[in-house]
């Protein structure tokens, strides 16, 4: 466009500024008055009327006016869904998506609407089919409890052309067994679903005066750990997990998914895993139909143990859930806790229940007190006062002058209506009135009225009866679905599936993971962290990375396992160039990443002449090379470092030799030092662990087994990880004993014969089967007692009972064994007696050393011996010995050789 044509657009805009001088105002609109109003008459009516449920009834505005409606439709007989929204939306101003919406999931609770057609399914996520092809109708138990219009108040529909509840009257905890979720402007709730028994009991132990304690229950069930629950309050947190169990070595099988998560998106959750090296699968397959069954396929050489746990820590299979328990009281939003909603939902039931009983005896009173008219009126002929009367006046008025002689038992006054009642009397039921019937009748009447009265003065226990038929009613199959368990936290590193390479370049001082053409390490992940230590004696961790600068000569890197007290770094260095050398043996239990440790004595040019890692604590012996420099004349001697106590990193250590060392050689493996570790289970969390909870299976030495044996004829023996899982059916767990045989008494399937076998394992860390593997086979009993007896009892009450002596009837045999057969009889029980007496052999004892954990110990016994003469005598020597016994052993060995070799010079450890 031309400068001109830009010119005369401009003076044809200020001709017309000028022309209409109001259009070249700039007005400014103030809104403060519009969001203080319009804003907070929003956000109160969606937390009012639309997000938040109800205190007193438990639902929100759109779930009551769907149970209103279909309560208006109920005949007995289902409705199309489509049917129940119009009608829905007679009492509710919004579209019918929400309405159809809001029913499937009132549906999905499986507790007020009773449902025909495909409504969805909460396993996998799928959508219920559109609302012309489903129908619904009230369930027996919303009829029972939910809708009284005696005891209902009412308002007028948004259009006031209807009425509908302000609540419906609810005799039950309606919100806590189903739950309720939403999210209004600046508010949320999360009010988590309880069982329905576990409700109705906990609101019989409230009337009856005594504690309870209510957590969630799921119908997806699961596993769920509710310790920091906190009542359902803000602030608590719920862990929900997956129940997966071991199909066989290759393959995992989740049976149960987490509250909140499909079976959809936990298997996508698990691909995303995968496909990020945190798990290993080979392929997943989903089986689900009415239960969910989803099979994990492992790839070889892959632990199903750390797998499972690989699954919770990684993906959906486990999950936290977050509650927060907000509802609305008197148009105002609280928070109360899960506890409070029920005692303020009893406290409601019984206050109904009392409403009701109280309606139900004035409609009694009322039936008697017509009755008892009714039987005067016509028992005394008093229809024969009004015959000749011709006023209506006159009628009225005679009716009551005749019944007035009469009346003196009556509960109340006789009002005109009651007398226009009796003139309604038609003259058929005056011609067959029985007085007898009538008699009857009054008298059910009082026997009814006697009944309501006394369940008003015995409210408490008409309400705890009232909460006993209701369980009793409708309770049946409505058992707890979700397990409740204790979890133990699962450390991300040390379940992660390590599926990246670690390289190292020891001269220049880089690791990494894209150092492909360097040194290669161990397999690691890009969450683990790696421990470095130098030839100067620096030692250092940091973050696994594609290439990082650690510094060179870079003589031991490993994968860090943070809180690790079992894996010991034996030591040596030259302090300085000039000073003595020093050894020690120290473990690395947690560290500052990217830090440098100084693992000398801090001197320049210090550096390390002999170092070792080992995973177990195990202690080498190693032989010190002096160079040939003065008068030293013993050059070469042994050191053992199992006697050597293990410190923290940062003590000098204890000294070796003042003189140089030419070379420090490795001369033989040495066992571990470590005290045996004592190892409990935790029948709770079912786990291993060493904070001593639960029951002590033994103290464990780095061989040391776990013999584990179960009801379906597994067994094995295992080194006791902390990572393992155990199946339901575990009946055996202790510690192995190699020589100790295993005696099992089994029914064979295919022979239908029983037998008895005594074994022993002949293959560690394997799972093996030894009973036989037709699907009708059976474990009757397993005992690993070295002489164990047991009893049979015959199903025939004619054959007598027999005992079994193990170690008589049969002998040790293979695993694969058949054993020998006890009889063709049908048996009714097998039941272990005592054992017989039998001494144990006694394990040899090794002398262990125990973990000092301190790290910051500065200072370290100098344990240096001072030149001995060659005619030293005994008495000298007990005066320079150290006080702890191996040092003492040590120095005596030290002062023999120098005597036997005349040798007054030579500075030696012990």
């Amino acid at each position: 466009m031309s400068e001109e044509t830009n010119e005369h657009e401009e003076e044809l805009t200020n001709q017309n500024n000028l022309d209409n001088p109001t259009d070249a105002v700039e007005t400014i609109t103030k809104v403060t008055g519009m969001y203080k109003e319009w804003f907070l008459d929003y956000a109160s009516y969606v937390i009012l009327e639309r997000a938040v449920p109800s205190l007193e009834d438990g639902l929100k505005p759109v779930q009551r006016r769907i149970m209103h409606s279909m309560k208006d439709l109920d005949d007995g007989r289902y409705n199309k869904v489509a049917n129940i929204v119009g009608h829905t939306m007679q009492y509710h101003p919004h579209g019918d998506a929400s309405i159809a919406d809001a029913m499937v999931q009132i549906g999905q609770k499986e507790l007020l609407i009773d449902m025909q057609g495909n409504w969805g399914n909460i396993l996998t996520g799928d959508r219920a089919a559109a609302s012309r092809y489903i129908e619904a109708r009230l369930s027996k138990f919303a009829l029972d409890v939910v809708f009284n219009p005696k005891t209902t108040d009412w308002k007028l529909s948004y259009d006031g052309r209807r009425k509908e509840p302000i609540d419906l009257p609810v005799k039950f905890p309606l919100l806590l067994a189903q739950g309720a979720e939403g999210i209004a402007v600046g508010l949320s709730t999360k009010i988590l679903p309880h069982n329905f028994i576990e409700l109705i009991d906990a609101s019989i132990k409230y009337l009856k005066g005594r504690s309870f304690k209510i957590v969630p229950d799921f119908l997806t069930g699961g596993i769920a750990d509710f310790t920091n629950y906190n009542d359902g309050k803000r602030g608590g947190k719920v862990r929900v997990r997956a129940k997966i169990s071991q199909l066989d070595k290759k393959t995992l099988v989740i049976t149960e998914v987490p509250f909140g998560t499909t079976t959809t998106s936990l298997i996508d959750s698990i691909l995303k895993a995968n496909d990020k090296g945190k798990i290993r699968v080979k392929k997943i397959e989903d089986n689900t139909a009415a239960n969910v069954e989803i099979l994990v396929h492992l790839p070889p050489n892959v632990s199903p143990d750390k797998s499972i746990d690989a699954l919770y820590a990684f993906t959906n299979c486990e999950t936290s859930i977050s509650p927060l328990a907000c509802t609305i009281e008197n148009n105002k939003p609280v928070f109360v806790g899960v506890s409070e909603m029920l005692k303020h939902s009893t406290d409601l039931t019984v206050d109904l229940l009392k409403r009701e009983l109280e309606i139900q005896l004035n409609e009694l009173q009322e039936q008697w007190h017509f009755a008892s008219l009714e039987r005067i009126f016509i028992e005394n002929r008093i229809y024969r006062d009004i015959e000749e009367v011709e006023t209506w006046e006159g009628v009225i008025e005679a009716i009551d002058k005749g019944l007035q002689p009469h009346i003196k038992h009556l509960k109340r006054a006789i009002t005109e209506e009651d007398i226009v009642r009796l003139t309604e009397i038609r003259i058929k039921k005056i011609s067959k009135f029985d007085i007898d019937k009538a008699k009857q009748q009054i008298e059910a009447l009082e026997e009814k009225i006697a009944v309501v009265k006394d369940h008003l003065a015995n409210l408490i226990e008409f309400a705890i009866a009232y909460f006993k038929r209701l369980k009793d009613t409708y309770g049946k199959g409505k058992e707890r679905k979700t397990e409740i368990r204790i979890f133990d936290d699962i450390v991300a590193t040390k379940v992660v599936m390590r599926n990246t390479k670690l390289y190292v370049n020891r001269e220049e001082g880089f690791v990494g993971t894209s150092l492909k053409k360097d040194e290669y390490v161990t397999d690691c992940a890009d969450i683990d962290d790696v421990i470095i230590f130098r030839k100067d004696g620096k030692m250092m961790v940091t973050k696994v990375a594609s290439k990082t600068f650690v510094g060179k000569d870079i003589i031991h890197i490993a994968v860090f396992k943070k809180k690790d007290k079992r894996t010991v770094y034996n030591f040596m260095y030259k302090d300085g160039a000039k000073g003595a050398s020093y050894m020690k043996r120290f473990n690395v239990t947690s560290v500052t990443r990217d830090k440098e440790y100084d693992l000398t004595n801090g001197s320049k040019s210090s550096k390390v002449l002999y170092f070792s890692a080992n995973p177990n604590g195990e202690a080498e012996v190693v032989t010190i090379n002096l160079r040939a420099v003065g008068s030293v004349k013993k050059l070469k001697w042994d050191i053992d470092f199992a006697d050597l106590a293990v410190k923290g990193r940062a003590v000098r250590g204890n000294t070796i030799t003042k003189y140089s060392i030419k070379s420090v050689d490795f001369k033989s493996a040495g066992v571990s030092t470590l005290k045996p570790r004592k190892i409990w289970f935790d029948d709770t969390v079912q786990r291993l662990n060493v904070d001593e909870r639960g029951e002590l299976l033994g103290e464990f030495r780095a061989e040391d087994k776990i013999l584990i044996a179960t009801q379906s004829g597994k067994i094995k023996a295992v080194t006791p990880d902390l990572g393992l899982h155990f199946e339901d059916d575990m009946i055996v767990l202790e510690k192995w004993k190699p020589s100790k045989p295993i005696s099992a008494i089994y029914f064979d399937g295919e022979k239908e014969r029983y037998y008895v076998k005594r074994f022993e394992i002949e293959q560690t860390d394997k799972e093996e089967v030894f009973i036989s593997d037709h699907p009708k086979s059976q474990l009757e009993i397993i005992a690993t007692d070295y002489r164990p007896v047991a009893e049979i009892v015959f199903s025939k009450r004619s054959l007598e009972r027999i005992k079994v002596d193990f170690e008589q009837f049969i002998s040790v045999k293979g695993i694969k064994a058949q054993g020998n057969q006890i009889t063709t009889n049908k048996i009714k029980q097998v039941s272990l007696l005592e054992s017989l007496p039998f001494e144990e052999p006694e394990e040899p004892k090794i002398e262990d050393v125990e973990v000092n954990e301190e790290e910051e110990i500065k200072e370290e016994v100098l344990l240096e011996v001072p030149k001995v003469e060659p005619t030293i005598n005994k008495s000298s020597v007990n005066e320079l010995i150290s006080k702890e016994e191996k040092a003492k052993r040590a120095l005596l060995k030290s002062i023999k050789e120098k005597k036997n070799t005349d040798d007054d010079s030579q500075i030696t450890l012990f």
